[in-house]
């Protein structure tokens, strides 16, 4: 079994050296994880630095470390991006979780216009709170040293995003192109949209391919949004693959 990750500051780190977790982090590896003097453990930064060590002293709300090995994500060539359509109940968080198990660099709460949920005042800013601590878990789930980042994105933010990005993929049923048959840039940002579960507008597609995103399919069937950003993101990272390599 794969040591537990836990997110703090490792700013500093240096094999031999003392490194602190507090705060709630601390008491979940202390009390929920029972973690013990003489275990092995990673501690994040969430940006892509962690360290790996023996506990060597532990409190209610404090766990020491000593390190033994000083860790870092791998350099990538790509960025990617998922601009996901708000979507009701549970289903929401559970694209967040698994995009983010799946390497997400960042995740955009897309308001579209036939997303049943609106994200507005104060219920707007919970909901985008539950994505980020959705991504925050997922991310030390499945022992990723970075957490994505979560924003939340208008239909004209997502289009000022698109003239940024070195390729746009727009997933849509009525699409003629496979995710798998599109050429991909050799380095850059990839931004992928998915859409709510009624679909994307004709308006919002219609702004989307005018600035510049390529509609293509995933499947033979219309999957759903919950599912539709982890099964691209899954094709996109043997495409990534063979593309990095070629």
């Amino acid at each position: 079994m794969t040591d537990p990750l836990f997110l703090g500051d490792v700013d500093g780190a240096a094999v031999g050296g003392i490194v602190e977790l507090t705060g709630d982090e601390a008491r979940h590896a202390v009390t929920v994880k029972r973690l013990r003097v003489g275990e092995s453990t990673l501690i994040a930064d969430g940006d892509g630095h962690a360290v790996r060590g023996t506990v060597v002293g532990t409190d209610k709300a404090l766990l020491r470390i000593e390190v033994t090995e000083l860790l870092q994500a791998p350099p990538r060539n790509h960025r990617v991006t998922v601009v996901q359509a708000l979507a009701k109940g549970d289903r929401a968080e559970l694209a967040v979780e698994t995009m983010t198990e799946l390497g997400v660099d960042e995740i955009l709460a897309w308001q579209a216009s036939r997303s049943i949920v609106r994200w507005q005042g104060e219920r707007g800013s919970r909901s985008l709170a539950k994505w980020q601590a959705t991504a925050r878990e997922a991310a030390k789930q499945s022992r990723r040293f970075t957490v994505p980042s979560v924003g939340f994105a208008s239909s004209t933010d997502v289009t000022q995003r698109m003239s940024a990005a070195a390729a746009v993929l727009v997933l849509h049923e009525d699409a003629t192109t496979w995710l798998r048959e599109v050429l991909l840039p050799p380095a850059g940002e990839i931004l992928l949209v998915v859409g709510p579960e009624g679909g994307i507008s004709p308006e919002e597609m219609a702004r989307f391919t005018a600035a510049g995103g390529t509609p293509v399919l995933l499947s033979d069937g219309v999957l759903r949004t919950s599912t539709a950003g982890a099964a691209a993101l899954a094709q996109l990272e043997v495409l990534l693959g063979q593309a990095v390599g070629s």
